[in-house]
């Protein structure tokens, strides 16, 4: 499945980001581009000239790989109806919230877990690979970094809860309030 034509190689950095929230990640993962400020991009370089200072990489390449971990970090996400009905109905699956502390405590899903890195250590240890792992933050973003990293772990069943709390609150549970970070 050739999909190179969808992406435009003068696209911007900033407009694939938003396009592909996940870019930066995979762009890091596969060719370590974006996770540093020494292998860093500015939002106005394309991505045919991000590839070209980067060992001129062939850009359908890149592009190709682009849109493979898309549709693997959509594969990662639930959405918040569907993680709400599963947390009712199996007493395995849990629900980290990566947020701040403050964000937590001003606001969170019931029965959510907040996260920290002794938890982390624990999960790591002694968690359950196969149960339902949800991880959850404000928009959905910093979460599939997370379901990555348990995914990369063998989590078998980690998923990213599809924009945050925000949408949690938006489709599940309205009389959570909104918020925005400034």
């Amino acid at each position: 499945m050739s999909t190179t034509t969808s992406l435009d190689p003068q696209i911007t950095m900033r407009e694939l980001l938003q396009l592909y929230p996940g870019a930066q990640r995979a762009l890091f993962r596969r060719y370590h581009i974006g996770g540093c400020s020494s292998c860093g991009f500015q939002p106005e370089e394309t991505l045919e000239g991000v590839c070209l200072r980067n060992n001129a990489l062939a850009v359908p390449e890149v592009i190709e790989h682009i849109l493979t971990s898309h549709e693997e970090d959509l594969r990662l996400q639930i959405a918040p109806t569907e993680l709400a009905a599963a947390l009712k109905s199996d007493p395995e699956a849990k629900l980290l919230d990566v947020r701040t502390r403050e964000e937590f405590d001003a606001v969170h899903v019931e029965g959510a877990i907040f996260f920290t890195q002794e938890l982390m250590q624990e999960i790591l240890m002694k968690g359950d690979r196969r149960a339902l792992l949800a991880i959850m933050d404000h928009q959905g973003t910093r979460s599939m970094d997370a379901a990555a990293y348990f995914a990369g772990h063998g989590f078998e069943n980690v998923k990213s809860v599809r924009g945050g709390i925000d949408a949690w609150s938006q489709e599940v549970d309205n009389s959570l309030p909104r918020y925005d970070l400034e």
